[in-house]
């Protein structure tokens, strides 16, 4: 589903379209208006569909050739690089960053003592920030027959990445226990599936905010703070972080508000 920074687009080109469409429909047949009108009306609807798939890659492009700065009625700024969110306060300037947490590896997998460890050390990680950060994850129950599929098709994947990799003649051990980890993963939520149990989806981001005197200070700041964040909690939580931008920082933006409100509309959401 488009964020709010995707819609102005997409309904600027169906704005084009209907434009044209209109300008085709009372031009002469085969005049030159009429053409001008069925081009423009196959171009609006052509970027309408663009920038509702694949908006998160168009957009960000846009702003950055063109150096658009996307605001808000409520004073939130967006700037081209479209990876931070910025707001002034009494001449103060707040930047916050938004970063995708990857998990492969649920808690009800490990042991009592596993648990205990994991936590302690995240505990230990966290404490050496200096900066408030913010770790949010969203539960739903997932459809089984769907979800039984996409492991099968995760497990195929991360078998054959297994297989390819062994088959090198000097195989990266480092990749090995990372696909050997992956396998194991898919291969115990399977079993999990088999048995009946109902699958957990989770989708989880973390928020670090930078303040500054000045703007470019600000976003220098969220960005400094979020790239060491993405490395305690790659290390702490053992799971794939990576930086959102674009539409994909903006959904996480508009959660902090409001979030889906039904397990279809989260999926659909991150598709």
């Amino acid at each position: 589903m488009p964020s709010t920074g995707a819609k102005m687009y997409i309904y600027g080109s169906i704005a084009v379209g209907a434009v044209g469409a209109l300008f085709a429909f009372i031009s002469p047949v085969g005049g030159l208006s009429a053409i001008i009108g069925g081009l423009l009306a196959a171009t609006g609807s052509l970027m309408g569909v663009l920038f509702w798939k694949y908006g998160y890659l168009i957009i960000p492009l846009i702003t950055q050739r063109t150096n658009i700065v996307m605001m808000s009625d409520e004073g939130y700024e967006v700037p081209p690089s479209e990876d931070v969110v910025v707001k002034s306060s009494n001449g103060v300037f707040y930047a916050s960053a938004f970063l995708g947490l990857k998990i492969f590896e649920s808690a009800t997998e490990k042991s009592q003592e596993e648990n205990l460890t994991y936590s302690q050390f995240f505990e230990r990680a966290i404490s050496n920030l200096k900066y408030v950060t913010k770790v949010s994850y969203m539960l739903y129950v997932e459809d089984v027959g769907e979800k039984r599929k996409t492991v099968e098709t995760k497990r195929a994947e991360a078998q054959l990445r297994l297989a390819r990799e062994r088959d090198k003649p000097q195989p990266d051990v480092l990749k090995m226990d990372r696909y050997e980890r992956e396998v194991g993963v898919w291969d115990s939520q399977l079993t999990k599936l088999i048995k009946g149990i109902k699958p957990m989806g989770v989708i989880a981001y973390a928020q670090t905010t930078a303040v500054g005197i000045s703007k470019d200070a600000a976003i220098a700041g969220a960005r400094a703070q979020s790239n060491e964040l993405r490395t305690v909690l790659a290390n702490a939580l053992n799971v794939e972080v990576v930086p959102l931008s674009g539409d994909e920082m903006l959904k996480c933006f508009e959660w902090e508000r409001f979030f889906p409100a039904s397990a279809q509309e989260l999926e659909e959401s991150v598709v």
